[in-house]
């Protein structure tokens, strides 16, 4: 069998990129990035296109064949880099040392890919809104791809019959030891158009089955599931650490919050307005519609990236940030009805001491 391992990663490096403005990446002009119309689909809705440009291939090699690239920029601040590497097998086990993404010359991929999305940040650092240090690791998603299955036709009659492979493949774990729960459970999420192509998506890989040789279709779904995810979850980060220290500025001695509390309610208002922009533009660029096979691989992938999950958490949060907005809002207004009684009370008592010694 042959095809490509395509390994995706997702930085989250700004809350916004004027992708409209961008002239270069890495010293190269990019381009939109465009899949292929094979399938049926609404031909009124056109598809969301990020920038993209392809560099030359990574120096070192991956088990003997070169590693291509493909980077990708969203408008919503998010840098994706794709790495693609040729392989040739004569079963799937022989795929699973490819779980660990390591050069030949000892280099993770991860480490790579952060190297090349802190170049990428660079060159378009004047194009960003709200630059962010990508502190968190990126969101890692491992592809199998296969365009040729040894002989066989039938791509779902190929999968019945090695299924535990294939759950073992996914599941990064030897096909014997696997329960059948365990076998079903990753198969569950399993997609098909034709006899010539199936996917398969488990929460830390895929399978992807074509024998035409073209899937750079369905990548482009999971790596909008994929993005989607390393939104979210930075965002939930976020709003974790601001939380907290929305908290201990609320819960600070009163006096001193007669200032703080203005400072607190602005910073609450603007931090609510970005996440909930952020979260409209995260969900618009994967509107799909209609019964159309790509949108039911991307909702595989965000069932099984329990994006819902995630999307729930971070509402959560923000319904807490409404709740310290509030807070902070009528401490504000009670602070400054308590200065103007103080300041009432003080001209009442003045104008009382001078109607008094005027009368003497």
């Amino acid at each position: 069998m042959k095809g490509e391992v395509v390994y995706l990663y997702a930085f989250d490096v700004a809350n916004e990129i004027v992708t409209a403005r961008v002239q270069e990446i890495l010293s190269e002009k990019p381009f939109p990035f465009e899949i292929r119309m094979d399938r049926t689909l609404p031909k009124d809705m056109p598809l969301y296109k990020p920038l993209a440009t392809e560099p030359s291939p990574l120096s070192s090699p991956l088990r003997g064949a070169p590693v291509r690239l493909l980077i990708r920029v969203y408008d919503v601040g998010v840098v994706t880099i794709m790495m693609r590497t040729a392989f040739t097998a004569g079963t799937l086990e022989e795929l699973l040392p490819y779980h660990e993404a390591v050069l030949d010359d000892g280099k993770p991929l991860a480490t790579v890919a952060r190297e090349l999305c802190a170049q990428v940040s660079t060159s378009l650092k004047d194009y960003m809104i709200g630059r962010a240090d990508f502190d968190i690791a990126p969101e890692a998603f491992t592809v199998f791809c296969l365009e040729d299955l040894g002989g066989a036709q039938d791509v779902n009659l190929w999968l019945g019959e090695n299924r535990r492979s294939v759950a073992g493949l996914l599941s990064e774990t030897e096909p014997p030891r696997l329960s059948e729960a365990q076998v079903a459970e990753i198969l569950r999420l399993s997609r098909t158009f034709e006899n010539t192509d199936c996917v398969v998506v488990d929460w830390d890989a895929a399978l992807v089955v074509d024998l035409d040789g073209y899937y750079d279709d369905v990548l482009y779904a999971i790596e909008l599931a994929n993005l989607q995810l390393e939104e979210l979850r930075v965002m939930d980060h976020r709003l974790d650490k601001y939380l907290e220290q929305a908290y201990v500025d609320l819960e600070r001695p009163r006096l001193p919050m007669i200032g703080l509390a203005s400072v607190s309610l602005r910073h609450l208002r603007r931090f609510r307005m970005d996440v909930t922009k952020l979260t409209d533009e995260i969900t618009h660029i994967t509107k799909f519609f209609g019964d159309w096979h790509l949108a039911r691989v991307y909702l595989a992938a965000r069932e099984r990236f329990y994006l819902e999950q995630w999307r729930a958490s971070v509402e959560q949060r923000l319904a807490q940030l409404d709740k310290l907005y509030s807070v902070a809002h009528t401490e504000a207004n009670e602070q400054r009805m308590l200065v103007l009684e103080i300041i009432v009370v003080i001209f009442f008592a003045v104008d009382l001491w001078l109607l008094i010694r005027g009368n003497k």
